[in-house]
């Protein structure tokens, strides 16, 4: 008997030395955040304790389970749809006018089109809606991880921790590639789940699933990882990346955003998805993983936007029939269809036909494996891909590209007055410009909650020509004309799919 307890005791220490945590340390705005890592995980996560009386008895999930619910919180999203719309009537009030005086309809002309016209319909208000989600607390100064479909057009943001402590959120960034969101609230000392490497998650582990589902909060589910590497078709980003962990613990609606945890409370991944055709939980659930999000919040907070590595490749998981469509000798990688313009595979030497295998030393069964591998890194990073060509594998260095063919990092802009405007702006090219038949602008990328959103119906794809009667061109030009400005503020500009001119007015 005194062996078993020693032995039991030997145990219980290995396996608290192997969970030690790492930290990540990120330097913004002379602030150093931290993000804790367990770096090291037991691979026998689950199991049965023999009972004094020799009966089995099942694991406890309740250590796991209190450590990670005071670091899941509730999110309510409010989109106000408080929409100004008018028509072009020069008789009908309009409160800008009185905002601007009489320098209104002289600078501006009588013939103004503000918001997008719904049949001319003159001012009217639209009640609001609410959505609810889950968020994951990544950092004890106020880091909060979500998903971007959780507070896409929010106008109000407000945060509630397992204690009911209340908080209004700002965004820092998004990234609808992975439908990850990073927000934060202002406060310190707050509970925090670590990350772990989810390479290192198996098929048949044990996880948590931690959230608000129906309106339920604080809710916590069990269930295995039954699948990884899934891509679902549920992103309609140009850009997307889906590598899901699937499991069978329950998510429902509400559990978007929350947490996907290991048995030591290691922060798997992100829960985003379920395969129901009922609109309920029906047996499948798919969270982001943790080495993704971990690489999305690293870039968020260190540059304001995801800085994404590319191939330049359209590709195909490999089957049994296209293995002998194609006459390959491997019955799994991903094959490349196809080389794009400016590609960095193609400068490193992989051609069409060409099959990988691995991206470094991780093997890539799927495309959406091979997308989420890549999607680690960022341009101008080196990648070793493993492939098979003509039955002979080899290995070759790429040097990874950004989406505009170039192995750059865009820079960060941490000009206060563009984050007070909630929106991600970037200029638009030449050829667009000749299309539009504008001389320059600067294209509205994403719109998240600020001035443009609360006080404005502009909407994502806008393309501001000018402010306040002065051309625009650049991001610098758009900043540098509203960085000392006070008072009302005019900017005009187009829509791709809508004629005519539109005018949006607000506040600084």
């Amino acid at each position: 008997m005194k062996k078993n307890i020693i032995f039991s005791g030997l145990v219980a220490l290995v396996v608290s030395l192997s969970s030690l945590g790492a930290f990540t340390y990120f330097q913004t705005n002379g602030r150093v955040v931290k993000i804790e890592h367990i770096n090291a995980v037991p691979s026998t996560s689950a199991g049965y304790l023999n009972a004094s009386d020799g009966e089995l008895v099942p694991l406890d999930f309740n250590k796991p389970a209190e450590q990670v619910i005071h670091s899941v919180v509730h999110i309510k999203s409010t989109h106000l749809n408080n929409s100004y719309h008018h028509n072009s009537s020069k008789s009908e009030s309009h409160p800008f006018r009185d905002f601007f005086g009489d320098e209104f309809e002289r600078f501006f002309g009588p013939d103004l089109k503000f918001g997008i016209p719904e049949n001319g319909s003159p001012r009217r208000y639209n009640p609001g809606r609410i959505g609810t989600g889950s968020g994951v607390i990544i950092s004890e100064d106020g880091y909060i991880v979500t998903n971007n479909h959780v507070i896409a057009e929010a106008d109000d943001i407000e945060v509630t921790l397992h204690d009911n402590r209340t908080y209004k959120a700002t965004v820092v960034g998004t990234d609808p590639s992975t439908d990850l969101a990073l927000l934060q609230v202002k406060e310190k000392n707050l509970p925090t789940v670590p990350f772990v490497n989810s390479d290192d998650v198996h098929i048949g582990q044990w996880v948590l699933a931690v959230g608000n589902p129906m309106g339920l909060n604080s809710t916590v589910t069990a269930g295995i990882v039954s699948a990884k590497g899934r891509s679902i078709n549920i992103l309609k980003d140009k850009y997307a990346v889906e590598d899901f962990i699937q499991t069978d613990a329950a998510i429902n609606p509400g559990n978007s955003g929350g947490a996907l945890v290991n048995l030591q409370g290691g922060l798997v991944g992100i829960n985003t998805a379920i395969a129901s055709p009922t609109g309920t939980f029906a047996g499948y659930g798919f969270a982001v993983p943790a080495n993704i999000v971990h690489k999305v919040v690293e870039d968020l907070i260190e540059y304001g936007v995801v800085q994404r590595g590319v191939l330049g490749v359209m590709i195909r998981s490999v089957d049994g029939n296209l293995a002998k469509e194609k006459d390959l000798s491997v019955l799994e990688g991903v094959y490349v269809d196809s080389l794009l313009e400016n590609s960095a595979a193609a400068s490193a030497g992989i051609r069409t036909g060409d099959v990988i295998l691995a991206v470094d030393d991780l093997e890539v069964k799927t495309s959406s494996a091979l997308q989420g591998a890549i999607a680690r890194h960022r341009p101008g990073e080196k990648v070793t891909l493993r492939i098979n060509r003509s039955g002979k594998e080899s290995a070759i260095d790429v040097t990874l590209n950004n989406r505009d063919g170039n192995p750059v990092l865009a820079e960060k802009d941490t000009r206060k007055v563009l984050k007070v405007l909630g929106a991600e702006f970037e200029p638009i090219d030449k050829s667009l410009a000749k299309q539009l038949d504008i001389s320059g602008g600067v294209k509205v990328h994403k719109l998240y909650p600020g001035k443009l959103r609360k006080y404005t119906q502009m909407r994502d794809g806008f393309i501001i020509t000018k402010v306040d009667g002065a051309e625009v061109k650049t991001v610098d030009e758009l900043a540098n004309i509203l960085e000392n400005k006070t008072g009302g503020v005019m900017i005009e500009g187009i829509y791709e799919d809508l004629p005519g001119q539109y005018y949006y007015a607000f506040g600084l």
